[in-house]
């Protein structure tokens, strides 16, 4: 009983998502309540998998919320840190220095778009980087008579690899749902994300050379671009900050990569001496934060609601029933290859249904499939994050159609003139991460 109150917890939570009949907070917050509810009123059929009491459900969902607590910190204050950063205009120099860089060499101009997007895609919100990447360089793409597949694609996929910093959102995701350090998750990530990056580099390499051989090279004057930014308010502008900043940056990634501090606080720490130093003025420490509340709550938020969800699905047993269920219909010999199917499926699965749905709801069960043949829930959370440049063009991202109209571009000649690209990065992503260990080929 308690394997169909899971697997039919975790349908009815995807199906009112995905068809938009509930919003991923309210889910994440009733559904499993709902069925915790059922499961105790059932308490006769499922006694022999353990009881379920009422006044146990308070533990269960406090016990989720703790685990969580230290993620939905870190994502607050990353957020904030790198919304601030943009603000202060850190990133300016750089969107300058690549446009005087690429003038009008369409090589360059696609180099210069993954730089760009990669730098920008920091903050970890999609919307953000696109607003802001497709004003600097769609011009460019426009005068030069590019196509504009080309810097989609592009943009797209630099995202879907950044995607996998910690307060991006699917990492926070697979690490909330295992009950794992956002960190643990990252860290060994790392190398294949930048292998992932070269392979970027190399696709708009490619492109741009069959461009600048169809085009030609166009003159374009040094002064263009010279005062474009990336701050979207004026006020908040520190010009001569930016060394600061810079150094602060560096110094928070190098931190975070060495674990000096637990993630959370060392954000924390990071943004309240780029508040101090930036905008010392009470008043517009208090505007900033404001203009960057709806962002933060609505990531943070659902952070929150997802330890409801997992404190429900750990603590009334369904997701141990629900992972025997699946393990009885695996092959035998495909139960050691766990980790490398949850990265295969990982891409798929995202792109046919939301994030939420697919780290909350099928990843717990995989992982704890995959705990039956030594494969640790932090192998598993790192191979999942694996499908995200895929799951950027599923019609489930919102972000996505901002990106295409922004650009003036079908989302379907998006999807097919983009799919290969992303399915062959996150295969650079996963091929990587095998050779270097970050999660078995086989277990044992």
């Amino acid at each position: 009983m308690l394997t169909f109150l899971g697997f039919a917890m975790v349908v009815t939570f995807m199906f009112l998502i995905m068809s938009k009949r509930l919003t991923p907070l309210i889910a994440l917050t009733m559904i499993p309540i709902l069925f915790a509810v059922l499961a105790w009123a059932l308490g006769t059929q499922v006694s022999s998998l353990g009881h379920i009491h009422l006044n146990s459900l308070g533990p269960m969902m406090l016990d989720g919320l703790r685990t969580l607590a230290p993620t939905g910190v870190m994502l607050l204050f990353a957020i904030l840190y790198f919304a601030v950063m943009i603000d202060t205009g850190l990133f300016d120099p750089a969107v300058r220095w690549i446009l005087r860089l690429v003038k009008g060499d369409p090589l360059k101009v696609a180099l210069g778009t993954v730089f760009l997007t990669l730098v920008v895609s920091l903050d970890g919100d999609g919307s953000t980087t696109y607003m802001i990447c497709v004003a600097a360089m769609f011009p460019l793409y426009k005068r030069l008579g590019m196509n504009p597949l080309i810097m989609t694609a592009l943009m797209l996929l630099s995202s879907g690899v950044m995607n996998l910093t910690p307060w991006g959102g699917p990492t926070a995701r697979a690490a909330s749902a295992l009950h794992v350090d956002p960190a643990d998750v990252f860290v060994p990530m790392i190398p294949a994300m930048l292998a992932s990056i070269v392979w970027l580099f190399v696709l708009a390499y490619l492109y741009g050379r069959r461009e600048r051989a169809r085009l030609g090279i166009l003159e374009i004057h040094e002064s263009e671009g010279a005062n474009v930014t990336v701050s979207q308010c004026e006020e908040a502008r520190r010009p001569h900050l930016r060394w600061f900043n810079g150094a602060l940056t560096l110094l928070l990634m190098v931190a975070l990569v060495l674990g000096v501090l637990p993630m959370p606080v060392l954000f924390m720490i990071a943004f309240g001496i780029a508040m101090i130093v930036n905008y010392r003025n009470i008043d517009l420490q208090k505007q900033r934060i404001a203009a960057h509340a709806e962002n933060v709550l609505a990531v943070v938020s659902l952070i929150f609601a997802a330890g409801i969800f997992t404190g429900i699905l750990s603590g009334t047993g369904m997701v141990d029933a629900m992972s025997k269920s699946l393990l009885a219909v695996i092959p035998e010999s495909l139960g050691p290859y766990m980790a490398v199917i949850t990265a295969l499926v990982s891409m798929p699965f995202t792109f046919f249904i939301s994030n939420d749905a697919f780290y909350f709801g099928v990843l717990p069960v995989l992982a704890e499939a995959a705990s039956h043949y030594g494969i640790a829930p932090v192998e598993i959370a790192r191979a999942s994050i694996v499908g995200q440049p895929v799951h950027l063009l599923s019609p489930l991202v919102p972000s996505t159609y901002l990106l295409v109209g922004l650009a003036k571009v079908e989302f379907g000649d998006h999807q097919r003139f983009t799919l290969k690209w992303a399915v062959v990065t996150c295969l650079a992503m996963m091929v990587t991460a095998l050779l270097l260990g970050v999660f078995p080929l086989v277990s044992g």
